[in-house]
This record gives structure tokens, C-alpha cells and sequence, in this order.
């Protein structure tokens, strides 16, 4: 295995802020790094830092309260924990989280956030407690096309390159 990437928590300031804006009540304290169940796990486990339920249809906003620093030619894809999205169709609202390399220096300081809708057809309610794992991060290496030029740094966060 390649040694390529580490999670760190993001300063207990930059959490309080996006707690206050997505998730009241959130506490940096339940903040965990994410880790894997068992050696043979590709997925690294992000905990909720604040219990929530979610009827169906509806979504949140949890601040992990995690950066990840990788080296370059390397991504983080963020998806819901597989037996969540079997029993209660939990999906990211954008899908794949995509976390890239540069995404650690953003003006956020990198927070991953996570944007999760219960998209249960059954009806069924989601209950997720404080310090539960509720999405997994897989590294993953990339490429680029041969002809590819691009230069510019990023200045955004959350959900944009911004420029």
C-alpha cells in the first residue's frame, strides 16, 4: 500500500463557523479522524460530530470537521457508507464528493463538508448519532490528458475552484 495521503482536523475556529451555519450544535470534541474498519477496507469511515435524523426527502449539511492533505496525482472520492445507501437510499447530494489535492489549502482550510439527502422510497427515517460513521473516503490516483496546460491555483472552497 502507498502511504499517499493524511486527515487532520480543521481548526477549532473554521469548525465553529461552519457548525453555525449547517449544523447547531455540532461539537469539535466528536470530531474523529477517519479510519478504516479492517485492513482489507478501501473506504475511510467520516463520523457525524452531531447526532441528526432525516425523514425522507430530507438533507443536511454535516461539517466533518476534516481536511485531508494528499500528494499530487491523488483524489478523495467521498460516497455514503454502502449499507446506508442500501437501506435508506442515503446519496450525496452532489452525487461523488470529489475532493481534490488543492482543496487542503482553500480558504476554509480545506473542511470537508458533506451534503447528504435520505432518498428513502420506502419511508423509512435515518437516524445517525454522534460519532457514527456516516460516508466513506476512498484515495484514489488520477490523470491528466497529455495536452493538458492548466495552471491556476485555487482560491475557493467549499464547492467551487473559485476565482
Amino acid at each position: 500500500m502507498q502511504r499517499i495521503a493524511r486527515f487532520e482536523r480543521v481548526s477549532e475556529a473554521q469548525f465553529a463557523q461552519d457548525a453555525a451555519a449547517f449544523a447547531p450544535g455540532a461539537s469539535y470534541a466528536a470530531v474523529k479522524l477517519p479510519r478504516r474498519a479492517t485492513a482489507g477496507s478501501a473506504g475511510y469511515d467520516f463520523c457525524a460530530p452531531v447526532d441528526f435524523t432525516l425523514a425522507p426527502g430530507e438533507e443536511i449539511t454535516v461539517p466533518t470537521g476534516i481536511r485531508a492533505w494528499m500528494q499530487p496525482g491523488w483524489v478523495l472520492v467521498c460516497c455514503p457508507r454502502s449499507g446506508l445507501g442500501f437501506k435508506f437510499r442515503l446519496q450525496l447530494n452532489n452525487t461523488v464528493g470529489i475532493i481534490d489535492s488543492d482543496y487542503y489549502a482553500a480558504k476554509n482550510e480545506g473542511h470537508i463538508l458533506l451534503r447528504i439527502t435520505n432518498d428513502s422510497k420506502q419511508q423509512k427515517t435515518l437516524s445517525v448519532a454522534a460519532g457514527e460513521a456516516f460516508c466513506q473516503g476512498i484515495f484514489l490516483p488520477f490523470g491528466v490528458t497529455e495536452d493538458d496546460d492548466a495552471t491556476a491555483a485555487r482560491e475557493g472552497g467549499f464547492g467551487s475552484t473559485g476565482k
